[in-house]
């Protein structure tokens, strides 16, 4: 069976252009949105958000959808900040990503073997997660005191003048991409989401497969726990709220269809772009938080719209 995973068309350019569109109305209506300080701030906002969108564009493209990626955060960063006093950066660093992986395998198990829906899955997990996050923590910061050195250096200060934290899904893209597009598990991973029983019929390990996606989801959005607890020098039991609508949102934006089959790393994180890039310029703006939020659930349901828009 012969899988496209990229259309060259006006329409799968449409992200791109509504990226450079509202970067050039944000820059008319204010000369501070190109400072050298603020597109430095626009990178390392994006860059934890890219990290866990492209996790969720496995899933999203495999014909799935995750709603306990805001959680994973959380645990990932920190099960990280617990383990780093002790054990080091890169056991903290390996924890983390682990506990993330861990979640998206026991989302994978639920939804590929025992068939449940993904909506119900994920939000179980959710709760779940966020749970025993607080029930582990007590519901205070881990590590405020006791991180090491080189990891809150790795959350503040820059490799060629260009944060560290940015440096990571500039690695990550490059990486992603040639798995999505270059190797015989991309190309299962397009088929499955295109067509579940036609992708069975053709030989591909659908159930696998699947379950692989969630896998993918998690640990990458385990490594963005991590990140962020870099960022935060401490491992925060709230952070993540929302990250999971945002993510879904931003990957929808890039042009991935919630039907699955279609979808890319690349646009996923212009995607991202179009969602920081928005909350930039309303802060820049002065306008209101209560309406930002109203702003954002508006191109939340917009990015669905034009998702069914296209699938028509």
């Amino acid at each position: 069976m012969k899988v496209r995973p990229t259309r060259v068309s006006l329409a799968g350019q449409a992200p791109l252009l509504t990226l450079v569109l509202l970067c050039a109305v944000t820059a008319l209506m204010t000369d501070r949105f190109l400072s050298p300080f603020n597109l430095s701030n626009i990178l390392v906002q994006s860059s934890i958000m890219a990290v866990i969108a492209m996790g969720m564009t496995f899933v999203i493209v495999g014909g799935g959808f995750d709603l306990s990626v805001g959680s994973t955060v959380a645990l990932s960063g920190c099960v990280a900040a617990m383990l780093m006093p002790a054990g080091g950066v890169a056991l903290g660093v390996v924890g983390g990503v682990a506990a993330g992986a861990a979640v998206g395998l026991v989302n994978g198990f639920v939804i590929a073997r025992l068939g449940v829906n993904p909506f119900i899955t994920t939000l179980g997990t959710m709760v779940l997660v966020r749970g025993v996050v607080f029930i582990v923590t007590g519901g205070a910061p881990i590590g405020d005191e006791g991180l090491p050195p080189a990891f809150i250096a790795f959350g503040s200060q820059r490799l060629f003048g260009v944060h560290y934290l940015v440096w990571v899904p500039v690695v990550l893209l490059a990486l992603l991409t040639f798995i999505m597009h270059s190797t015989p598990y991309g190309r299962r991973v397009y088929a499955t989401g295109g067509g579940r029983e036609a992708a069975y019929l053709s030989g591909v390990p659908v159930r696998r497969v699947v379950a692989s996606t969630y896998i993918w989801c998690g640990a990458l959005a385990g490594l963005a726990g991590v990140m962020l607890a870099a960022r935060l020098q401490s491992g925060q039991p709230t952070a993540g709220e929302f990250y999971e609508l945002t993510a879904i949102a931003a990957v929808v934006l890039g042009g991935a269809s919630l039907h699955g089959g279609e979808g890319t790393p690349a646009r996923s994180v212009i995607g991202v772009f179009i969602m920081v890039v928005l909350g930039n310029a309303l802060n820049l703006l002065n306008v209101d938080s209560y309406w930002q939020r109203v702003a954002v659930g508006v191109v939340i349901i917009a990015a669905a719209a034009a998702d069914r828009l296209r699938s028509r």
